[in-house]
Order: C-alpha cells, then sequence, then structure tokens
C-alpha cells in the first residue's frame, strides 16, 4: 500500500476506499476511537472493533472542556503511550483528536479518517489541531502530524449538500492558491456531477489535496508559504465569532469574495479575474453577503490569532491559481473594502 503524498516523511494520505486502507495504516496494538455520534451511526460496521469515545457536534464542542473530558475518559479507559488514537469524522472531530492526542501523556501517537470533505482536502491534512476559547477559532492548538489520513471519496455520498457544498469552498481556495488548472476542472463541472460523479469528484480531491501537502512540505508551521492556505479565512473566522449562520466553508467562500475585491482595488487583480471567482463560488450555490454587516467584520478581526503585534498577515488573490502574502496594519486593514458595498 503506498500513500497518495507523504508529508515531512511523517504523514501519509491515502485516497481510496476506507475499508482497504485502514487496515494497512493502523498499527498493531491497541486503538481507541474519537468521533461523534452521527458518524458513529453511518459507519458502524466499520468502527465496531474498535473503543469508542464521541465528542459532541458543532463548533460549540470544539473546546478545551471537552478536551479535558476526553483526557479524563482515556484516563479511565487505561489508555497509555502505546494506545493509537483514531479520529473518524469531519473537521472538529479531527482538530480536537489532533489536539487530544499530541497533548495526551504529552503525546501518542494518532491518525484520521476524513468523512467530510472540507476534512479530506484541509482540516485532516496538514498537522494543525486546536479547538477555540472563548469563541474565537483555534486560539489553543499545536503543529502535530498525523501519522496517516484516509480520504475515501464514497463516505461524502452520506453527506447533506449543505456540508458538501461547505467543503468545495476549501476545494476553490486550494485552486485559488496554486491549480489553476483545478479552477478551471470546478467551473466545467456542475455541483451535481461533483456529488454523483466519483471519479471526476475523487481527481478534484486529489489535486486539492496535492494543493496542501506540497505547501506544508515546505513551511509546516506557518512561518511564510503556509500562511497562503488562509486565504478567506481572517474574515471567515470573523463572520464565525459574530453569526452563527453559516458553517465555515460557507463563511470562507463569503472571505474569499470580499478578498478577490479587495486584490482588485490594489491592482492585483483585474477585474475579469475577480468575476471568475465571485461567478464560480455563487454558481457552486453559496451566497457571498456577509451575515452580519462588513463594519463589525472588520472591528472583529483585530482579535484574530494571526494578528501579530498589530500586523496581519493578509492573503491575496494575484490571479487563478497564484496569491500573495502582504503585511497590512490591522489600522490599515478595513482599507481594502473602503468601495466594497
Amino acid at each position: 500500500m503506498k500513500p497518495v503524498f507523504e508529508i515531512r516523511e511523517r504523514s501519509r494520505v491515502y485516497v481510496g476506499a476506507v475499508g482497504d486502507l485502514l487496515p494497512g495504516a493502523l498499527p498493531e496494538g491497541r486503538v481507541v476511537v474519537m468521533t461523534d455520534a452521527t458518524v458513529e451511526g453511518l459507519f458502524a460496521p466499520l468502527l465496531a472493533p474498535y473503543e469508542r469515545l464521541l465528542i459532541g457536534q458543532g463548533e460549540a464542542s470544539k473546546t478545551l472542556q471537552t478536551a479535558g473530558e476526553l483526557y479524563e475518559r482515556l484516563i479511565a479507559l487505561g489508555a497509555d503511550r502505546s494506545t493509537f488514537i483514531l479520529g473518524v469524522g469531519g473537521g472538529i472531530v479531527t482538530d480536537v483528536t489532533g489536539f487530544v492526542a499530541s497533548t495526551y501523556m504529552r503525546g501518542v501517537r494518532f491518525g484520521f479518517v476524513a468523512t467530510t470533505l472540507l476534512a479530506q482536502v484541509d482540516a485532516s491534512v496538514g498537522g494543525k489541531n486546536g479547538v477555540n476559547v472563548g469563541g474565537y477559532k483555534n486560539m489553543a492548538g499545536c503543529f502535530a502530524q498525523p501519522e496517516f489520513v484516509v480520504c475515501d471519496p464514497a463516505m461524502l455520498r452520506s453527506l447533506p449538500d449543505r456540508e458538501f457544498r461547505a467543503g468545495l469552498a476549501e476545494v476553490v481556495k486550494a485552486a485559488l492558491i496554486a491549480d489553476g488548472d483545478l479552477f478551471a476542472a470546478l467551473e466545467s463541472a456542475s455541483f451535481e456531477q461533483l456529488r454523483t460523479e466519483n471519479d471526476q469528484l475523487c481527481d478534484i480531491l486529489t489535486s486539492a489535496i496535492r494543493v496542501k501537502a506540497d505547501i506544508v512540505e515546505l513551511d509546516e508551521r506557518e512561518r511564510g508559504e503556509r500562511r497562503k492556505l488562509n486565504l478567506g479565512h481572517t474574515l471567515a473566522h470573523a463572520i464565525e465569532k459574530c453569526s452563527d449562520r453559516m458553517k465555515h466553508g460557507e463563511a470562507v467562500a463569503v472571505g474569499m469574495a470580499l478578498m478577490a475585491g479587495a486584490a482588485e482595488r490594489l491592482g492585483l487583480l483585474d477585474a475579469a479575474q475577480r468575476d471568475r471567482i465571485t461567478a464560480l463560488l455563487a454558481r457552486l450555490g453559496f451566497d457571498l453577503r456577509p451575515p452580519v454587516p462588513l463594519e463589525r467584520l472588520l472591528r472583529e478581526v483585530v482579535h484574530d490569532k494571526k494578528n501579530e503585534a498589530g500586523t496581519l498577515h493578509v492573503v491575496l488573490p494575484a490571479g487563478i491559481g497564484d496569491c500573495e502574502v502582504r503585511d497590512i496594519p490591522t489600522s490599515r486593514f478595513a482599507t481594502l473594502f473602503s468601495d466594497a458595498g
């Protein structure tokens, strides 16, 4: 069994049937699964052989309190440093599992089976693990690579349309950052085709993972190149803090559209490219209107964890398949949107 991608010679990412891939990926010995009730119900035969700990659903469960409860349950199970922890679920499950596994007893081995599109192309890949604090996204966390990630496109059939669409935002993000061919492929595919045609979905999924894997290989700890993966996220995190109306991917879509407009005003992006970005997002079904007034979002940005000494590392699209990072004082960030509606 060969990985589709290998990151830093420590983390393997596989794309294919989970029933075929998981037995060979797991080490021998005790395995404890962390998942949620929905995933447990959907994939009961896959999880049946393993001890399971359930995580609550939604961002409200992605907290230090949840992590503390999981530590206590691991202690009650007698889990030790030889125990392997397997996170099976979407981005919340993988974020929490990675955080708990990498800090329990100063770190135990762990891996993921990603069951949502967002988790397969973004959340589970790259070694970022964390929980929210006071409503602010991922304010407590660490860099620790999962030993493996299994991404089975067939598992995505269980997703509601809205959840699948939210994951597509991260695919568009990967295309905007570094893969113009992937962007064109998305432009030529309908939402319905992506939902139903497994080969097409597998190709798009693999291309998006390749973008992230290549970037993390260059910059694991986000000191430079990896910052590009935050395209759309500064505003997306503000949206999530100010409103509970949007899923993460939906907020990222709004953030990318706003940053495309800002890039056009700065002369980085021409109007035709800006329009291609917003047209693709709209055709995939995203509502690109912020759920709260833009002024409120801009006030919230000052609390983003990427604010360093009053400066934000702002990711701006510079073309289809290209972007750049500019350091902009938080006091000037709002001027990027001075002409926005």
